[in-house]
């Protein structure tokens, strides 16, 4: 996850971004800069590859003055971690700093070189400082050119504006990746979140979705997406006793839900080169999965039912075999693994008992193993062959979120450089995936708008003590993660079946007192799902449809809530899908008043068998 930090203040501010940064570094990043206005007004920065000290270095040998600026920790995502593409990105009037991913940035970007701006990165970033200027280029002021951009974009970010000149003013905004005010005396602050402004103020107004901000020492005014004038509650920050921040988030759980656009991003950015469009294998390992004729797949819980879209990933996109065990059968169901070409386990914390053990089996078999993992220093990662990193930075909440959607864009990417490797996808079939997979933080952060909904959902959902969740193809292993989630936070008895089985046993349950949630985006399988949809409704079921806009006016069934997505390519519904069901279960424990937390019973990391 990127860092942003922005100071106005009357004292120098370059040692103190690079003090704020150092508070983010729990976020990861591959390389970090900081911008200042010199006392003529003249934009200043310094950039480095690598981590804070190589920054810290370049500053003592090249210091900056100045009493404002703004600095970022950066996660490669369009382009390779170097200098030049590390932040800030400027030019002769402004400098910005950027989290998250513009979706139309080759369009932006041929305009703009069509009317003479020139870049010299290979970012998506480089393209929002360009359009600003144009726009100020064009007689614009600032706030006025930032508001006009902002209409342009297309994605999830979050942006921070240093311009030549101005002294006393910084301009922020927001759309999916958050973004605070922090106020101090005579002095003023932005920041992703409070943990960046705990060393200045425990005072802070967190930016809501859509929000863009106008900054200066004795104030600021704050915007929404519809340029309206709106106010933003101050809130104390316990950023400084904490470590992890809640922000404006009543519970941790919350917080990653809504944090998903930004880490999304991240992870795609470690397995698809946004500015090419083409996939690739992270860190510049040496693979190619052009020899893999089979994978044994293996995780636990959460990460298992992320296994079990993988398998169809993998079989869908790249025609390879997949075989898939609960890690802790894995071991014991003594299967053959002599024609199994790679191991591939999905962990978060890569200490699971379960699935090291599984590992270590696969290992001493002879097997090539890999990991997809949240945590790179850990034994997991040091023991696999490969290591497939999700960027979901640390996750508080025992019910896994975020990570768990990290893991499966981290599988959806790799399904399609193994199709690209294998033959089985065609260059041109490549930039379509990769084309939809740049969607993600932007549906996601769409999903997120239906909360409101979701919560009225879950007030009825909090009554009962059973629920059914059916899908089928993507949206089967999200039915059984769903159901997971219902039960680990809100204690609710939930089960998740294949939609086809429901006739099989699970239809005996079904009366007016049962909860049916039906995952049933139109896709390929749509049908077939109305179908079963329709012998509950039969039923008296109480059921509540997911699915997406053309299949809102596809299927009307009386006495149904209907839950209505946007429209997507069919290798995004996993990952979007998640985040309503991640919502109904919090807000069911919610609800209830459960420990969302920290649920009964349950570990975040199980290492013991």
């Amino acid at each position: 996850m990127c860092g942003i930090i922005g100071i106005i203040s009357h004292e120098s501010v370059a040692g103190r971004l690079v003090d704020a940064l150092k508070r983010l570094e729990y976020r990861g990043y591959d390389s970090a800069g900081v911008a200042t206005l010199t006392a003529e007004g003249e934009l200043e920065r310094r950039r480095a590859e690598g981590k804070l000290r190589n920054l810290e270095a370049r500053l003592v040998e090249e210091p900056l003055g100045g009493t404002i600026g703004i600095g970022h920790t950066r996660w490669a995502t369009h382009g390779v971690p170097n200098e030049t593409n590390a932040h800030p990105h400027a030019t002769a009037r402004l400098a910005v700093v950027h989290n998250g991913i513009i979706e139309n940035f080759r369009e932006l970007k041929g305009e703009l070189e069509a009317d003479g701006y020139r870049f010299s990165s290979e970012t998506d970033s480089e393209v929002v400082a360009a359009l600003v200027t144009r726009e100020m280029d064009r007689g614009a002021s600032e706030r006025e050119a930032v508001s006009r951009s902002l209409r342009q974009l297309e994605g999830a970010y979050s942006l921070a504006f240093l311009f030549k000149g101005a002294s006393d003013l910084l301009i922020g905004a927001r759309r999916g990746s958050p973004l605070a005010l922090g106020e101090g005396e005579g002095e003023m602050f932005l920041g992703s979140d409070a943990i960046a402004l705990s060393p200045f103020t425990d005072a802070v107004r967190y930016l809501e979705d859509g929000d863009w901000i106008v900054v200066r020492h004795n104030g600021h005014e704050i915007f929404d997406a519809e340029d309206r004038p709106v106010e933003r509650p101050l809130r104390r920050s316990t950023g400084k006793a904490f470590y992890v921040d809640k922000g404006n988030h009543r519970h941790f759980m919350q917080k990653e839900i809504y944090e998903q656009p930004e880490v999304l991003g991240h992870t795609l950015g470690a397995f698809v080169d946004m500015t090419t469009g083409r996939t690739r294998i992270p860190g510049g390992q040496a693979f190619s999965f052009s020899s893999v004729r089979r994978i044994a797949l293996s995780a636990c819980g959460t990460g298992y039912y992320a296994a079990l879209v993988g398998r169809y990933y993998f079989e869908r996109y790249a025609r390879i075999a997949c075989d898939l065990d609960v890690a802790s059968e894995f071991r014991y169901r003594e299967s053959p693994l002599d024609d199994v070409d790679l191991a591939l386990f999905v962990s978060q914390s890569g200490e699971t008992a379960d699935t090291l053990a599984s590992l270590r089996h696969a290992r001493d078999a002879g097997i090539r193993t890999a990991v997809v993992v949240n945590v790179p220093e850990s034994t997991m990662a040091r023991e696999a062959d490969l290591v497939f990193p999700t960027l979901a930075g640390p996750e508080i909440g025992v019910a896994s979120t975020k990570a768990f959607t990290c893991q499966l864009t981290a599988l959806a990417a790799l399904a399609v450089r193994a199709g690209v490797d294998r033959g089985v996808i065609s260059g041109d079939g490549e930039l379509e995936l990769t084309g939809a997979l740049a969607e993600l933080p932007r549906l996601v952060n769409e999903a997120l708008h239906r909360e409101h909904a979701i919560e009225s959902l879950a007030r009825d959902m909090a009554t009962h003590r059973h629920a059914l969740f059916l899908g089928r193809g993507f949206s089967f292993p999200l039915a059984m993660e769903g159901a997971l989630k219902l039960k680990e936070i809100s204690y609710i008895h939930a089960e998740g079946y294949a939609a086809g089985e429901l006739k099989h046993g699970p239809i005996a349950l079904i009366d007016d007192t049962m909860p049916v949630v039906v995952i049933a985006p139109h896709d390929r399988v749509f049908e077939k799902t109305v179908s079963n949809m329709q012998e509950v409704a039969a039923r008296g079921g109480k059921i509540i449809l997911v699915t997406d806009e053309t299949g809102a006016r596809a299927e009307a069934i009386r006495n149904a809530q209907v839950l209505t997505l946007p429209d997507m390519p069919e290798i995004l519904t996993p990952i979007v899908y998640s985040v309503p069901l991640q919502l109904l279960a919090y807000h069911t424990a919610v609800q209830m008043g459960t420990d969302v937390d920290q649920p009964r019973n349950l570990a975040k990391s199980v290492t013991v068998e």
